[in-house]
């Protein structure tokens, strides 16, 4: 007779950037009495806050958040380090009879729980990683990904041009392993059967999330974004990867004297 496991159960909410995922993660949760987790690459970094449009403790209305504000943003963090911890914690809050509600964000850091991903164990080789970044700044995104075309063209087809930051991990991959990233995500779509899981994808018109973000730039202009980039690049300096991010090269090219404040503004747009 084989025993029946109980499987985990975990809410996912999902959408683009400004269509409301945070402030329905907060409604929900406080009918289901459930804890948030979430699953945005650039809101575990500490001192990002406004960039990020990090929720606040008023916006949290005191239910539990996770994974915001876990590393500094001078220190390393993978997908493969957030899949680990965020199990651990749909884990650990099944086991107080509540429900995680899952919140992104990033998509990889969504299909790392939602499917059978299995990451190479291929560690960061940051001076490789440094090398590619200085090839895709000179040479272009373009050129990169057509590096990666001719060792993973699977890969390549599955990454956007621009998305320099997964074609960057995708050769580091392939250089340090022998194998193209595509061997290890050969099950990619394969679902995760071990939760029991309901999807919310959130979604609206196009013009109206462009009006959104728009106002979203102005209001983190006026609430201290310019200050909080020149703080951290006081703290780690340029050479680091969350200052990468969108929201934040755009005010660090403004800050070096790449172009002026209006210009900033148009591409923070």
């Amino acid at each position: 007779m084989t025993e029946n496991i109980k499987k985990n159960k975990a809410i996912f909410i999902v959408g683009p950037t400004g269509v409301g995922k945070s402030r329905l993660a907060v409604d929900i949760a406080q009918q289901l009495n459930a804890e948030i987790i979430s699953a945005d690459s650039m809101q575990i970094y500490r001192h990002m806050d406004i960039g990020t449009a990090k929720v606040t403790e008023e916006e949290k209305k005191n239910i539990k958040h996770y994974m915001l504000d876990i590393v500094e943003p001078d220190e390393p963090f993978s997908v493969e380090d957030f899949q680990k911890q965020a199990f651990e914690l749909i884990d650990k809050i099944n086991q107080k009879n509540k429900v995680p509600i899952i919140v992104g964000g990033t998509g990889l850091y969504i299909n790392s729980l939602v499917y059978k991903l299995e990451f190479t164990m291929a560690k960061a080789d940051w001076n490789l990683r440094k090398e590619l970044e200085k090839l895709a700044e000179e040479k272009g995104a373009e050129y990169l990904h057509e590096e990666l075309k001719k060792v993973d063209s699977i890969s390549a087809d599955r990454i956007e041009v621009n998305n320099v930051k997964r074609v960057i991990r995708a050769l580091e991959i392939y250089k340090t392993t022998g194998k193209p990233m595509s061997y290890f995500n050969k099950d990619f779509r394969e679902k995760n059967n071990d939760m029991d899981i309901y999807m919310i994808a959130l979604n609206d018109d196009r013009e109206v999330l462009y009006n959104r973000i728009n106002k979203r730039v102005d209001e983190m202009i006026e609430d201290g974004l310019i200050g909080e980039v020149k703080h951290i690049l006081d703290e780690v300096g340029m050479d680091n990867q969350s200052l990468k991010a969108i929201g934040y090269k755009e005010v660090v090219g403004f800050l070096n004297g790449y172009y002026d404040y209006e210009e900033m503004v148009f591409k923070l747009k």
